[in-house]
């Protein structure tokens, strides 16, 4: 198994304070992001967008409740399916009331919306146990509209605001993740921002965790190479 190598107290303070100054640069990095984030310009959306969720059909603008800003989780649910996504599911999973609480106290609302029929989500949700507010946009183009859910019968399909190849030979219709965040001015609504793929992973409570330590996310992508395999073969770290 490969483990970081051993060292005496001394030249590990050493390496990690020089690794404090590149965590530090990401961080600094991370706000001028953000900043330039908030400043980009924003889009009316002017489509009367209908959606179903435990009290019938609501708007969009209805969506925000009584808040100013709106963030829509899009969770891959196909309305062919009887369950929703797996990795949809491990994030939902980590949410909890009190983000959503705490967001409210920053004048912010968040849902969930999927394409599969109202009665597929709410028994999904149910059996999950979850509680948070989720909504199906079914019938509507509003996920095909923000990007997450793509036809890939074409030559290029477009995702995360660039053409990808990678669908090559497939056909249909695909859900994919994305978030995307809404403000409310004098009664109009306008779009703001959208991420997906990987930018969506700042959600996940459990790899900001995973991140710090030795052995990471356990992904094949991550380096340093030979610590996943072992992992999951179950290989002791010490014979």
């Amino acid at each position: 198994m490969s483990l970081p190598r051993t060292t005496d107290r001394e030249t590990w303070l050493q390496e990690r304070r020089a690794l404090l100054e590149q965590e530090k640069e990401l961080t600094r990095a991370r706000d001028e992001l953000n900043r330039r984030r908030r400043e980009l310009p924003m889009v009316e959306v002017t489509e009367g967008y209908r959606f179903t969720g435990p009290d019938g059909e609501v708007t969009l603008r209805e969506l925000f409740g009584p808040y100013r800003q709106l963030v829509v989780s899009h969770f891959m649910f196909d309305p062919d399916w009887t369950d929703g996504c797996p990795s949809c599911s491990a994030g939902a999973q980590e949410w909890s009331p009190g983000i959503r609480e705490h967001l409210h106290t920053r004048d912010t609302e968040h849902v969930y919306v999927s394409r599969a029929p109202y009665e597929r989500i709410a028994d999904y949700r149910d059996r999950m146990g979850w509680t948070f507010p989720w909504y199906s946009s079914y019938g509507t183009d509003f996920n095909a509209d923000f990007g997450v859910t793509v036809d890939t019968s074409g030559a290029l399909m477009t995702y995360n605001f660039r053409e990808d190849p990678t669908w090559e030979g497939a056909s249909g219709l695909q859900e994919l993740p994305g978030t995307s965040c809404f403000l409310a001015v004098d009664g109009r609504v306008f779009h703001t921002y959208s991420m997906y793929a990987r930018g969506a992973e700042w959600f996940g409570g459990s790899y900001a965790y995973l991140d710090l330590t030795a052995l990471g996310r356990q992904e094949d992508w991550e380096e340093p190479k030979g610590r996943v395999e072992a992992v999951r073969a179950g290989v002791p770290v010490f014979d």
